[in-house]
């Protein structure tokens, strides 16, 4: 689980408050935060390290990526479907929304026989009296979102009669899947599919079973929300509007238990195809950037992510090398020959080989790390890195962004320091 903290370089300063805010959402609050950085900067590391930090307090987790295709932000269904589909717990990583039902079913269970008044052989009263008390919980959601409770009561319903069939359609359904068999829907009396509007009532739904079943809360993750900039122009708005009615309904207190984190370059931020097209949108994450950026205020609405210097790649090598060590069958042979000056010195190349772009680098610079020396150093004790390795860069492992930046030519494009 810390796996991303040992590797994790200069997000001490943002641990604290950070932290803070997530104790907050297991006290009943929400909270939206921003992140902006350019290509390289970290931005979903940033989002995935905190990620880690919201399971260690019992949060469940769920990363979107923002895409024109496949999961465009104006369409809030497809973000739900893909938000379910990814949904993750401390103790199962993705698709977890069945565990999350069932172990909610069983508290509820375990409350009704706390009652005193049903025997716990009693299986028809016992399931009876779980589905009332499970609308009466969720009698606020039930309001706006009538099919989230009949969808749950028949899955509960299924479940307890063994009709598996049944219980696995309506569960995709509550997850927004499309296309879900007609049968079994009628058979519980669910209509239709997931809406735009319905979506957000569902995820108001899924808070309060989270909640109810001992989870922390929700930590949501909008992943590269700078895509809405390249579609059409009133899909655009749309999405503009999407991301200010849930801000608005974050603050409004409909989503307790919700941490929704968005990440995005600087051109969406403060550019005319984004956020600053919508002027309350543009008004809610406004920042004053103009400050030095260690005078940052990590309470603030966004937060922005310096850019990834060779000091810093250089600390994210030796910390794998360290991380390596540990578990290499030669430990004392990777300290001797992958030494700090070493990690510089390869860091150094495969930066001037992507043409000085230090923040593209740290992706092919660690998989050359690892891969081309590290795990020949711990396999061949003859093998030297200094003699017997030189770094080669095949313009079919690299991204489209990584590839450009190769394209520098000039010694003057390159700039390491």
């Amino acid at each position: 689980m810390q796996s991303l903290d040992l590797l994790a370089v200069g997000l001490d300063r943002f641990a604290s408050t950070l932290g803070e805010e997530l104790e907050g959402i297991k006290a009943g609050g929400a909270r939206f935060k921003a992140v902006r950085g350019e290509y390289g900067t970290g931005k979903t590391f940033f989002s995935r390290w905190l990620a880690e930090r919201a399971r260690q307090l019992g949060f469940a987790t769920s990363e979107v990526q923002i895409s024109e295709i496949e999961t465009p932000l104006h369409r809030l269904e497809t973000v739900y479907r893909r938000l379910m589909e990814r949904l993750g717990t401390p103790d199962m990583p993705t698709g977890a929304l069945r565990n999350i039902l069932d172990g909610w079913f069983f508290t509820l269970e375990e409350d009704v026989l706390a009652e005193g008044n049903i025997s716990p052989d009693d299986h028809t009263q016992l399931l009876e009296r779980s589905n009332a008390l499970m609308e009466k919980r969720l009698a606020v959601v039930t309001r706006s979102a009538p099919m989230f409770a009949v969808a749950l009561r028949g899955y509960h319903t299924a479940r307890a009669s063994g009709d598996a069939a049944v219980a696995d359609a309506i569960a995709a359904w509550l997850a927004g899947q499309p296309n879900v068999a007609a049968g079994s829907k009628r058979q519980v009396g669910v209509k239709g599919e997931i809406d735009h509007f319905g979506a957000m009532s569902f995820l108001q739904g899924l808070l309060t079973v989270l909640r109810d079943s001992g989870h922390a809360g929700l930590y949501l993750v909008l992943d590269e929300v700078e895509t809405i900039q390249r579609v059409r122009g009133d899909m655009r708005d749309k999405s503009l509007n999407a991301l200010r009615q849930l801000i608005d309904d974050i603050d409004s207190g409909r989503f307790p238990g919700l941490y929704l984190l968005i990440t995005g370059t600087g051109a969406f931020y403060e550019g005319p195809q984004g956020a600053q097209r919508l002027e309350p949108l543009a008004q809610r994450l406004h920042v004053d950037f103009q400050t030095d950026a260690k005078f940052d205020n990590p309470r603030a609405v966004q937060l922005r992510l310096p850019a990834f210097d060779f000091v810093r790649l250089c600390e994210v090598g030796r910390k794998v090398r360290d991380i390596y060590a540990m578990h290499a069958s030669a430990p004392e042979r990777i300290g001797a020959k992958v030494g700090d000056a070493y990690i510089d010195e390869l860091a150094r190349a495969v930066a001037g080989k992507l043409g000085g772009k230090v923040g593209v680098a740290p992706r092919i610079f660690l998989k050359k790390l690892v891969a081309d020396v590290l795990d020949r150093v711990d396999q061949f004790p003859e093998f030297n890195p200094h003699q017997h390795y030189k770094l080669t860069i095949q313009d079919t492992e690299l991204t489209p962004t990584e590839r450009h930046a190769a394209s520098a030519q000039r010694v003057d494009d390159i700039e390491l320091a």
